[in-house]
């Protein structure tokens, strides 16, 4: 199921393209997913939301950065957060944190959302939810919430904890779920 799960949503990933930073903005600069026909949807926070055709059915995305890393001098790109939909392929709120590091191979990552906790596994530099009704829930607790945890451990060096405030969270995810057609 994962390696199914990842094949359908690898794809946004392999054009990640955000500048490194050492300090968090405001909002994200760039679209983390160069792809043709790419239209911003609009933003709230510091979350913004996408969609590209492939094929002749959308895909839509909706992306946060981390607004505090720690430990604060392990150099890095800013952390990302997402959530995908491809109705075409009756996929939704597929949910991923992208850490721009190798992560240690069998270690756990853990998510956070105001006390409660979601464990995800890794593939290269990314966490994922093990399940879509993991995903599901993650998306709902995330809308309730107002900030999220992930704590990972990096092939090289100490373990690290990304933090994304939620606001804006909510609104992003109506822009993609009107695009994609998706109904909650």
């Amino acid at each position: 199921m994962k390696t199914f799960r990842l094949s359908l949503l690898v794809l946004p990933l392999l054009f990640l393209a955000l500048p490194a930073s050492a300090a968090p903005k405001p909002r994200p600069a760039h679209p983390p997913v160069k792809a043709p026909h790419l239209r911003r949807l609009g933003g709230a926070g510091r979350w913004e939301a996408y969609a590209f055709g492939t094929k002749g059915a959308p895909v839509c995305y909706l992306y946060g950065d981390a607004i505090k890393t720690e430990p604060k001098d392990f150099r890095r790109k800013t952390p990302v957060a997402m959530v995908t939909h491809r109705p075409d392929e009756h996929v939704f709120n597929v949910v991923s944190f992208s850490e721009f590091l190798p992560l240690k191979k069998g270690s756990d990552v853990s998510l956070d959302i105001g006390g409660k906790k979601f464990d995800l596994f890794i593939h290269g530099d990314t966490a994922w939810s093990p399940t879509s009704e993991t995903d599901k829930t993650i998306v709902e607790t995330m809308i309730k919430g107002t900030e999220a945890t992930v704590e990972a451990t990096p092939q090289k060096g100490p373990r690290i904890t990304d933090t994304y405030s939620l606001i804006g969270f909510t609104k992003a995810l109506s822009l993609i779920d009107k695009a994609c057609g998706v109904k909650r």
